[in-house]
């Protein structure tokens, strides 16, 4: 406050509660290089793994189960411990932060990010997919319903 202006001010105070809501200032990373970065996991990550598990379970039917459950903890654990990235969105220069102070990912979002999506997921017969691919492509902080359901947004570094 000064004598001018007997309001407090209104600039952006990290102590506040309530500016907290807005997310900071970003670059979102779109669809296309999202998509990129997954597709890079999946030649870097997913085909290494898929041969590993062939070679550890034989060919087996647990074969699938082994892969899917790396996937996922990749996919769940190396954003919360690399700063929210994962190869993939590394080389694209892109990594998921928690919308509400631009840090990494915790745990909570990721198990948010990944798990309450996959069911949504799978309860809407993967509608939902296609929903969030457009919101991605389409909105203009490129957040999809993953995002807004885990706080994050994905963006450019």
């Amino acid at each position: 406050m000064n004598e001018n202006n007997p309001y407090p001010s209104t600039n952006f105070n990290p102590g506040n509660n309530w500016d907290q809501q807005q997310p900071l200032p970003n670059d979102p990373a779109g669809f296309w290089i999202r998509f990129g970065a997954i597709l890079l996991d999946g030649l870097i990550i997913g085909i290494p793994l898929s041969v590993l598990s062939l070679i550890l379970t034989g060919g087996s039917s647990g074969e699938s189960i082994f892969t899917n459950v790396l996937s996922f903890l990749y996919a769940l654990l190396l954003p919360v411990f690399w700063n929210g990235y994962t190869i993939g969105k590394k080389i694209c220069s892109i990594r998921i932060i928690r919308v509400i102070n631009n840090e990494p990912p915790h745990i909570g979002n990721m198990l948010m990010r990944n798990v309450v999506w996959a069911v949504i997921v799978g309860v809407t017969f993967g509608i939902a997919l296609i929903v969030d691919w457009f919101m991605v492509g389409l909105r203009e902080d490129k957040r999809g319903i993953h995002d807004f359901i885990a706080g994050t947004q994905v963006v450019r570094v």
